[in-house]
């Protein structure tokens, strides 16, 4: 299938064969039509799956024949949650819109509001936003929604993480009632199932991959090692497999400035991102990195969201993510466009619940290898119970609770014997522990 045979104007597809691309990913595929036709549309799809032009292309072919925004109005409202992700999707709009009227902004907080509210003065057809920025726009009287006919959320599930609800919903009740409404998220948590209710009308439900996907032309590998050890392995990590352009995870802001102190120090140029630098920083951070000024960028998860480079060849993980779905995001960021990826997680024994999670998530056990000179003094058990068994077992633990309690506490209410049985699960529950804590102790791999 061709991008023109999902109804795209010409001027659409002129740009998008400009750029190189002729085929539509999977998201784009089931998306753009449903737009299009007017529907309100819920979209799961990761970073990596073409997403953005997946909501971007068909704004854009419906804008064609609509007037001109007036000053201080948009037709177009798309929120995000970083202002990286904001710039990201300000790129990709310019680029498919190059050849036709459409006008577009970006606003987000860290930067001066004063060239921002001049920038909506004549109106807009496309604003991309930040939540916080755009209620102080608002606030300053700066925008105008009655003649809004799109909302677009776009990475629903982080605005949620984020804490952006409250603003959200603060946005919501001010904009007109009979619009169309884009959600596009990772996942669909109860929560953001909840937001969709309030916020979309008979939506259409399209996914690109499930979650537990990941990207086959990439080689996924983790180091196991102390965790003291850890950023003395990845400067000789990268030194002695002379790795280029390298995006290093780090779980917290201070992690991530200390880890880039350390690779400088090192004579491996570096920067972090995170959300207490100014967007000035950020934006010269990620674009040294781009034009290959630096080697390495390290980046909390949040700052990560919105970077796009078509052949990143590197993604290390120095921490593992708390939430094993991240552990997705950040290695989709390498091995796209048909290109081969390397991933690599350092590992320390203290991180071995969050191992198990990523791999129950994605299927299969993650190939180990040690660094030579930071072996593991602390043992790294294997991941080998299926969260099916998992849960078997936790049943059984239940059963033989309930039918001791029932046999010694027959006459008991219900309530009694409902304490007796969670009081006889937790103690079976610390009694295998117990065996299992006993387990490792003698060098044996954990169930």
């Amino acid at each position: 299938m061709q991008f023109s045979d999902l109804g795209l104007n010409s001027s659409i597809c002129s740009a998008l064969d400009k750029k190189g691309y002729t085929k539509p990913t999977t998201i784009q595929e089931k998306a753009i039509p449903l737009i299009l036709k007017g529907n309100d549309v819920m979209a799961s799809a990761q970073t990596g799956t073409g997403k953005t032009a997946g909501f971007t292309l068909p704004v854009i072919q419906k804008l064609l024949d609509q007037p001109k925004a007036q000053a201080n109005k948009i037709k177009v409202l798309v929120l995000t949650p970083t202002r990286e992700l904001a710039a990201q999707i300000q790129d990709q709009v310019r680029l498919y819109g190059e050849n036709t009227h459409i006008r577009s902004a970006v606003v987000f907080g860290g930067v001066s509001i004063n060239p921002q509210m001049m920038k909506l003065r004549k109106g807009v057809e496309i604003l991309i936003a930040t939540p916080g920025r755009l209620l102080d726009l608002y606030g300053q009287n700066a925008i105008k929604f009655d003649s809004l006919n799109t909302l677009v959320l776009d990475e629903a599930d982080r605005m949620l993480d984020m804490g952006f609800i409250n603003d959200l919903k603060r946005i919501h009740k001010l904009l007109p009632k009979k619009i169309q409404t884009l959600m596009f998220s990772a996942t669909f948590s109860p929560e953001i199932k909840n937001l969709a209710h309030e916020f979309l009308s008979n939506p259409q439900s399209v996914s690109a991959d499930v979650v537990n996907t990941t990207v086959k032309k990439i080689t996924q590998k983790i180091y196991t090692l102390d965790k003291a050890n850890k950023i003395n392995a990845l400067i000789a990590l990268i030194k002695e497999q002379d790795l280029h352009q390298v995006l290093v995870f780090s779980r917290t802001k201070h992690g991530a400035n200390k880890i880039s102190e350390k690779l400088n120090n090192a004579d491996i140029t570096s920067s972090a991102i995170h959300g207490n630098k100014s967007q000035t920083a950020r934006t010269k951070a990620l674009a040294d990195f781009k034009n290959k000024e630096i080697n390495v960028l390290v980046a909390t998860d949040i700052a990560a969201r919105g970077i796009d480079i078509a052949q990143l060849p590197c993604v290390i993980n120095l921490d593992l993510p708390n939430v094993a779905e991240d552990y997705v995001h950040r290695i989709g960021r390498t091995g796209r466009a048909g290109q081969d990826g390397l991933a690599i997680s350092l590992v320390s024994a203290d991180e071995v619940e969050s191992l198990s999670n990523i791999e129950h998530l994605i299927g299969h056990l993650l190939p180990r290898e040690e660094l030579e000179g930071f072996e593991a003094t602390h043992n790294v058990p294997v991941t080998s119970m299926s969260r099916k068994t998992k849960a078997k077992k936790i049943d059984e633990v239940k059963i033989i609770a309930a039918k001791r309690a029932n046999k010694n506490n027959r006459n008991s209410t219900q309530k009694k014997t409902s304490n007796h049985n969670n009081d006889f699960a937790k103690k079976i529950r610390q009694k295998i522990n117990a065996n299992k804590s006993v387990r490792k102790s003698k060098g044996e791999v954990s169930n």
